[in-house]
């Protein structure tokens, strides 16, 4: 059976951050992830996993900056990463040497490394050659403290300039770089906006043993599923299927926007989950 975690970025809205701990355990959620953690201490954070019984299985490393108060603001200023980013190396380095700190307070199996917008001063064979540098080097950091690294394909619609876009172009990375602990995050919204065939993707991806991590979202406005074009029960039965067939034991991450933003609306949108929670 598929096992979900709850996004704490974007579940829960109607609550303040450090209570939607309590909230996605009394739902059912065993485990959680989110955007970013350094805002927060981690030693609170922790409370709050042990607290609740929940597992946290992925974050984000930085999105840029080189300590919290500019990890905010480059996000809130538009920065997507820099893993990528020809000159932008110290950044990376700084930003992923914190997010091992977090991760090992917060006993996190994986970190997603933020590829970045491509640069203006770069084309796509330079952007390609920095992010197999930089991921070559966190692999390596990542693997002393036995931690996965995940880049993730975003659609161009929702993050326009988005260095990686596409399941194979990820992949490609992925052999590039050689690591055993080196991973693809298959968000399936942007999968589905960019390429659609899921199903396919699915069958194709993971048996490789090159798939970290799921996301989902429904299309086209990023709700929970039910509410677009996608047949989530046969997306579910698939990924089920496949990981039994190939051993992956894996989490899906709940990465989107309740519809109904009210108070309790995130819980009262469950509906599509209760079987499986």
């Amino acid at each position: 059976m598929p096992r979900f975690a709850a996004n704490l970025s974007m579940m829960y809205p109607d609550l303040p951050f450090l209570d939607r701990f309590e909230a996605a355990a009394k739902d059912g959620f065993k485990a959680v992830e989110y955007l970013f953690p350094y805002a927060y201490s981690a030693q609170e954070l922790a409370a709050r996993l042990q607290g609740n019984g929940l597992q946290q299985v992925l974050f984000n490393t930085p999105s840029g900056g080189t300590d919290s108060a500019s990890f905010t603001q480059a996000w809130e200023t538009g920065s997507r990463g820099t893993a990528s980013v020809p000159g932008r190396e110290g950044e990376f380095r700084t930003g992923f040497a914190q997010a091992l700190i977090y991760a090992e307070a917060l006993n996190c199996p994986r970190i997603h490394a933020m590829v970045g917008l491509r640069a203006e001063s770069a084309d796509a064979k330079t952007a390609d050659a920095t992010l197999v540098a930089n991921l070559t080097w966190a692999a390596a950091e990542a693997a002393k403290a036995g931690r996965d690294v995940l880049i993730e394909p975003i659609n161009t619609r929702s993050v326009p300039g988005f260095h990686l876009n596409r399941q194979d172009h990820a992949h490609r990375i992925v052999q590039a770089v050689g690591a055993a602990n080196v991973k693809v995050q298959l968000d399936l919204f942007h999968c589905q906006i960019v390429e659609g065939d899921l199903s396919s993707k699915i069958a194709q991806y993971l048996p490789t043993g090159h798939v970290g991590h799921f996301q989902i979202a429904e299309v086209p406005h990023r709700h929970e599923p039910g509410t677009g074009e996608v047949n989530w029960p046969h997306i579910f039965q698939t990924i089920d299927k496949v990981a039994a067939e190939c051993g992956w034991d894996g989490w899906i991450g709940c990465e989107y926007n309740p519809a109904d933003v009210s108070v309790g609306g995130t819980s009262r949108g469950l509906g599509w989950a209760r079987p499986y929670l």
